[in-house]
């Protein structure tokens, strides 16, 4: 398996408060441990307007499925926030960093 950081943007079409975005960062926090770090990437990011940016960690076989992963597991833990898909559309998932096999 490799480990592949995935950058996943989306736009919150609705505002997002400080308590709702700690939470979404804690609850992905284990998907962002030394390879993130060592990138000094931040998990969450985001910008002026709702657009974000979320940096996974995700082992996975191949880059495609490394990249369904991380916007599933994104898609999922934002649902459970109360943003389902129509409030916090994803875009196009990029691998953003591999360590090599493990």
């Amino acid at each position: 398996m490799t480990t592949y950081v995935i950058t996943v943007p989306g736009t919150f079409l609705s505002d997002i408060d400080d308590e709702t975005r700690s939470e979404l960062t804690k609850r992905l926090a284990s998907h962002h441990t030394d390879l993130s770090e060592t990138e000094d990437v931040e998990l969450l990011t985001v910008h002026e307007g709702g657009t974000f940016s979320v940096r996974l960690e995700v082992e996975a076989p191949d880059r495609k499925t490394a990249e369904g992963d991380a916007v599933r597991l994104l898609a999922a833990t934002l649902e459970e926030l109360g943003f389902p898909e129509k409030d916090a559309p994803l875009g196009p998932p990029a691998v953003t960093g591999i360590d090599g096999e493990s």
